[in-house]
């Protein structure tokens, strides 16, 4: 009976964790952290170009389909919004299917609405996104997100 409460004891004294092992974990966890967090912090930007790529391209497919339900390209004076409901001015589409071809025309990562010309300078049409600053041109993530950039 006395060995076993030496042993409860031994053990009850070493349950816990000692301030040196404590302070080991959280120099491991500083340094992970030092050498993780700056390299998903520079990834912001690079993911919100992609995402204006893929808003590009579901956009290129509903302006496709309306494309083929019409024959034509909506034109510039009547934007994207004429993929969410039927233009009142300008060239009316004949087929305009029921419920428009978008719910809604996104805004660009950065919150400003896609720049849409028809016909384009590079194609049947032109879709931007002006990056960060919102204006035509620019660097890093200020640079502008085009329909006919390569990927």
């Amino acid at each position: 009976m006395e060995c076993r409460r030496n042993s409860m004891s031994r053990f009850r004294d070493r349950a816990g964790f000692t301030l040196i092992e404590i302070m080991v974990v959280i120099v491991i966890l500083g340094l992970l952290a030092a050498l993780v967090v700056p390299k998903l912090i520079g990834r912001t930007e690079e993911a919100k170009k992609t995402q204006s790529r893929v808003q590009i391209k579901h956009i290129e497919q509903a302006l496709e389909l309306f494309k083929l339900d019409n024959g034509f390209f909506p034109g510039t004076d009547q934007g994207l919004e004429a993929l969410v409901r039927l233009p009142e001015g300008g060239r009316i589409p004949k087929n305009y299917r029921k419920g428009g071809y978008l719910d809604r025309v996104p805004k660009d990562p950065w919150g400003n609405p896609y720049v849409y010309i028809s016909p384009g300078t590079h194609g049947d049409y032109d879709i931007s996104s002006y990056g960060a600053d919102g204006v035509a041109g620019g660097e890093g993530e200020d640079a502008d997100v085009n329909s006919w950039d390569e990927q």
